[in-house]
């Protein structure tokens, strides 16, 4: 099977998609290729979530990624998930798309980090449940 193109949106890029694509590419390597974006770009990655992600899968993100807009996301994706930022995301090309829902967890506990990274892992889970019982894309 080829790998699939994923990619994460939310405004700035800078916590839960980046956290959704080191996730991506640290779990699931031979399944996608993981991309994320946003409307807007933040000068780093939120450090919070660097060091969380660090900590739980020890991949650094201020090495392996930095902020990007929606523009530098490939021209055609498989997968697009926008990650619940309550504004209207842009329509991209994509066979499929779903909205995580997750709120930001930009200055709060690392609770909060920690309860993001555990729903982003979660709904990947449940994704690739679907795309393993072929029933993904189906109309």
């Amino acid at each position: 099977m080829e790998k699939l193109k994923i990619a994460y949106v939310c405004v700035h890029n800078s916590c839960r998609s980046q956290m959704a694509e080191a996730i991506t590419k640290k779990n699931y390597p031979d399944l996608f290729d993981a991309y994320s974006g946003g409307t807007e770009t933040k000068p780093q990655i939120n450090q919070d979530a660097v060091r969380i992600i660090k900590q739980l899968h020890g991949v650094d993100m201020n090495v392996t990624q930095h902020s990007k807009l929606i523009d530098d996301l490939p021209p055609t994706l498989d997968i697009l998930i926008t990650m619940g930022c309550n504004v209207e995301c842009p329509a991209l090309p994509t066979r499929y798309r779903e909205d995580w829902g997750l709120d930001d967890p930009s200055g709060l506990p690392d609770e909060a980090f920690l309860e993001t990274e555990r729903l982003i892992r979660k709904h990947l889970e449940g994704l690739v449940d679907r795309i393993k019982s072929d029933t993904l894309f189906e109309t």
